[in-house]
C-alpha cells in the first residue's frame, strides 16, 4: 500500500433524491445505483481517492441510503491498525438542526462536527455521480504550490456544450478571476480561457468546473461559520471569485456528469467500445468494488459481441451485442439482447423455488426465452417472461408505469418487475 497522504480528506457528496435519474433512484441513493455490471457509482470516487493515497473519506447522502450503507460495510475494510475509513453521513436531526441537507454546502455545513475530530489541512470535495479517473494528488500538490484558498477541477468544453455548465475564467497563472452559471450562447465569446493546444484543436475553449474542489481548512471553517449559503456552485464559489485565490486545475482526461437516464445509459454502453474512454482494465488506477464469492459465468450458443459480461451469470441466449450484463443474472434460450444494461440479480433462485415458480405459473427471476430487448436498462431481480418484445428509441413517448419508465427513448424495467409473456414496446 502506498504512504497515505495524512493531511487530506474526502468529503464525497452523495446528492439530493436524484429524480432525474428516477426511476433508478426510487428504492436506492443516487451513489448506490449499479454501474458497469458489478460496481456502484460510489466506487468511482472512492476509486479515484485510494488510488491518490487518500483513505479518509466521508460520504454525505440522506434518501434512500440502506443499500449504500450495506454496500459500503461490506466493500471498505481497512487493517485495525489503519487510520483509513469510509464512512457515511446521513442527515441527522440534532438539538441545534432539524433540517435536511437543503444543498451540498448545507450538507457539508451540518457535518462540520464529524469532520472537526479528525486533523486535516485540506477539504477534497467529490460529487459522487460523476465517472472519471484522476490522479488527485496533481490537484492536490498544485494547490499547495500555488497556495491557493480554493482549487476547482475544470475541464475544456466546446460552445455546444459550455451553457450546460458553471464557466470559469482564468488569468495566465490559471488563477479564477470571473464565474458564470450556465451563460447564454451569445456570451460565450468573452468567457474563452487558455487551454492547451490539442483542447484548441478540438474546439474547446471555455473552462467548466467539474464540481471537483479542494478547500484549505481555515477557509472552510471560516465561509461554514459566516455564511448561510446552501450550494458550492451557485454562490460559495461565484461569491468567492474577487476576493480569494481560486485555482483552476485542468483535467483532459474523459468526465461524464450521471446526472439522468441518458447519460447513465451512454456512459454504460460507452464500457463496451473496442477502447473505452473509461479504462476498467487500468493496472494504475483499479475500480475497487465488493468482492464476491461467485462462479465463473457460463454460455450455452451465445453469440457475443462488444460486451461486458459479469460473473456468477447463466446465460443461453442466441445473442448479446454492445450490452452490459450484471451479477447473477440469467437469460433464456433464443432471446436477443442489444445497446442493452442488464443489472442482474442480487440471488440466485434454487431449483425447487424455481419448480414451485413453474407450478404456480409464476415468472422465474432473470429475462426469459426468445425475448428481444434492445436500448433498455433492466433493473435488479425482474422477472421477464417469455416471447417479451421491447425495442427502445427516440419513436417511443416519454412515459411511466408501475412496470417501467421510459425517458429519452430509453426504455427502463423497474427494480423487480414482473414481465408477462409476449409483453410487447415497440
Amino acid at each position: 500500500m502506498k504512504t497515505k497522504r495524512k493531511n487530506v480528506i474526502a468529503i464525497i457528496l452523495g446528492g439530493g433524491q436524484g429524480s432525474r435519474l428516477s426511476p433508478l433512484t426510487e428504492t436506492r441513493s443516487k451513489p448506490a445505483v449499479p454501474i458497469g455490471g458489478k460496481y456502484r457509482l460510489v466506487d468511482i470516487p472512492i476509486s479515484n481517492c485510494m488510488n491518490s493515497d487518500i483513505y479518509r473519506i466521508f460520504v454525505l447522502t440522506q434518501f434512500n441510503s440502506a443499500s449504500l450503507n450495506a454496500h459500503i460495510k461490506n466493500t471498505y475494510h481497512f487493517s485495525i491498525f489503519s487510520h483509513a475509513f469510509v464512512d457515511i453521513l446521513a442527515a441527522e436531526q440534532t438539538p441545534d438542526n432539524t433540517r435536511w441537507f437543503q444543498g451540498t454546502a448545507d450538507a457539508v455545513r451540518q457535518c462540520m462536527p464529524h469532520f472537526l475530530n479528525h486533523d486535516f489541512d485540506y477539504a477534497l470535495i467529490l460529487s459522487g455521480d460523476q465517472l472519471y479517473q484522476m490522479d488527485l494528488n496533481e490537484m492536490i500538490e498544485e494547490h499547495i504550490k500555488n497556495d491557493a484558498d480554493i482549487s476547482i477541477a475544470t475541464l475544456p468544453v466546446n460552445a455546444k456544450d459550455a451553457p450546460e455548465f458553471g464557466i470559469l475564467k482564468t488569468n495566465s497563472e490559471n488563477f479564477i478571476e470571473s464565474f458564470i452559471e450556465k451563460p447564454a450562447k451569445e456570451l460565450l465569446p468573452e468567457w474563452t480561457s487558455d487551454v492547451s493546444d490539442q483542447m484548441k484543436s478540438e474546439g474547446k475553449h471555455y473552462l467548466a468546473s467539474m464540481g471537483i474542489y479542494i478547500f484549505n481548512r481555515k477557509f472552510l471553517l471560516d465561509v461554514m461559520a459566516e455564511s448561510s449559503t446552501q450550494d458550492f456552485g451557485k454562490e460559495i464559489i461565484p461569491q468567492a471569485v474577487g476576493h480569494k485565490k481560486i485555482f483552476s486545475f485542468q483535467y483532459e482526461g474523459y468526465w461524464t456528469d450521471i446526472g439522468n437516464i441518458d447519460s447513465f445509459f451512454e456512459a454504460n454502453i460507452g464500457l463496451t467500445d473496442d477502447v473505452p474512454k473509461f479504462n476498467l482494465f487500468d493496472n494504475e488506477n483499479k475500480i475497487v468494488t465488493r468482492p464476491r464469492l461467485l462462479p465463473p459465468t457460463k454460455f450455452k450458443k451465445t453469440d457475443l459481441d462488444r460486451s461486458l459480461i459479469s460473473e456468477g451469470c447463466i446465460i443461453n441466449a442466441k445473442e448479446i451485442s454492445r450490452s452490459v450484463i450484471g451479477i447473477r443474472a440469467r437469460i433464456g434460450e433464443g432471446t436477443t439482447i442489444q445497446n442493452t444494461y442488464v443489472m442482474g440479480n442480487d440471488f440466485y433462485q434454487s431449483i425447487d423455488e424455481m419448480n414451485e415458480d413453474i407450478k404456480n405459473n409464476k415468472k422465474l427471476v432473470g429475462i426469459g426465452e426468445r425475448c428481444f430487448i434492445n436500448n433498455a436498462i433492466v433493473d435488479k431481480n425482474c422477472r421477464i417472461g417469455n416471447d417479451v418484445y421491447i425495442n427502445g428509441g427516440k419513436h417511443l413517448e416519454p412515459v411511466s408505469n408501475n412496470l417501467y419508465t421510459i425517458k429519452e427513448g430509453i426504455v427502463v424495467i423497474k427494480k423487480g418487475a414482473v414481465i408477462p409473456d409476449n409483453f410487447v414496446i415497440k
